[in-house]
């Protein structure tokens, strides 16, 4: 549904255009369902949901279907420390270890939080040991953490750590702040912004809402899909890549990011804070995907996601997640976009439909 077009300055054409290829995506079998919501300097401008949440029944996607994020997550978990920050409460080049002493062991006493938010901790690898029935022990996680010994030197080595980026992050929130990392999303960040569909750990009740994941014909890890597709992982509290939410959500957290820390006249983030925490900070090869990377404190920039291929931009931040979805915010458009989708995909087509959607969007600027 397009809304506020004008008010936004956005192109109706241009948005028509995006509702057109959200549609054709889903009739053409690219997945079997999806929602994408953006807007622009505040302002919602699209509100798009459509295809199946659960092909063997039928179910459709509707208003309130919620996704599983995979790493799309990380955005939102990362915004945490950012609030610390602001707040006196950390550096940027403290010793993890400063603020949680356990973690110093088996070499990671020179791990800072900066490296663990530009993924240069050196120990991208998530312990055998803590397989998906361990998720909802939280003190299994952080045991496991301290425990893990270091691949590479601290800072020398770009290695997307997929998993153990939440563990860490979410510790990092507990033992600075004493919330569970859940708890401050919810009291910090969702509550307040009145993001009603983001949730690290969903009630039991919930379920009933969350879309099937499904792994497409060129799918290369069924195990993933299946794995999160588990009641028991959605109500499990994964700070790196277990959040559930609807597009509007996830775009309504991008908002207020690329408002400079404030929507609706609710502030998170002062601008200063938000221009600090979306610098780059890494660039080059990482070792863990096996492509060029541009990183901020715990931000993608100018992903391949977030633009057509040769038209991304260094302002853009956001985060992807893995095989199915991309959320992004750019401060000088004053866009933020959330595309989620349940069909899993390898990155070889998963990138080209997710960027096609993200050019469409910025193509419908005024």
């Amino acid at each position: 549904m397009v809304v506020a077009a004008e008010n936004a300055q956005m192109d109706p054409e241009g948005l028509n255009r995006v509702e057109e290829l959200f549609n054709q995506q889903i009739e053409t079998g690219v997945h079997p369902g999806a929602a994408l919501a953006v807007y622009r300097h505040g302002l919602p401008v699209l509100d798009l949901y459509s295809g199946l949440a659960d092909q063997e029944s039928g179910k459709p996607v509707t208003e309130d279907t919620m996704f599983v994020l995979y790493s799309s997550t990380k955005a939102v978990t990362s915004a945490c420390l950012h609030i610390l920050w602001e707040r006196g409460k950390l550096d940027w080049n403290d010793k993890v270890a400063a603020h949680w002493p356990g973690f110093a062991q088996k070499g990671k006493e020179d791990v800072t939080i900066k490296h663990v938010l530009t993924h240069e901790s050196g120990f991208p690898d998530t312990p055998s040991h803590m397989t998906w029935d361990r998720w909802h022990d939280w003190e299994a996680a952080v045991e496991a953490m301290e425990q893990i010994p270091l691949d590479y030197k601290p800072g020398r080595v770009i290695a997307y750590h997929p998993r153990n980026f939440g563990w860490v992050v979410g510790e990092l929130v507990r033992k600075i702040d004493g919330r569970p990392i859940e708890q401050f999303v919810r009291e910090e960040i969702t509550s307040p912004q009145n993001i009603e569909e983001f949730h690290l750990g969903i009630d039991p009740a919930m379920e009933v809402r969350v879309a099937k994941l499904y792994p497409m014909e060129d799918c290369d890890r069924t195990s993933q899909v299946t794995i999160y597709n588990r009641p028991e992982v959605h109500t499990a509290v994964l700070p790196a890549g277990g959040g559930i939410a609807t597009a509007r959500g996830l775009a309504r957290f991008y908002a207020m990011m690329a408002g400079g820390g404030t929507l609706d006249g609710v502030t998170t983030m002062k601008p200063e804070t938000v221009a600090a925490v979306t610098e780059q900070q890494s660039e080059g090869l990482d070792h863990s995907l096996d492509r060029q990377v541009k990183r901020s404190l715990g931000l993608s920039l100018g992903d391949p996601r977030s633009a057509a291929p040769g038209k991304e931009d260094i302002r853009t931040f956001g985060h992807a997640g893995s095989g199915t979805s991309v959320g992004w915010a750019n401060p000088d458009s004053g866009l933020a976009f959330a595309y989620i989708t349940n069909g899993f995909r390898a990155e070889a087509t998963n990138t080209p439909r997710l960027a096609e959607i993200s050019q469409a969007v910025v193509d419908a600027v005024f």
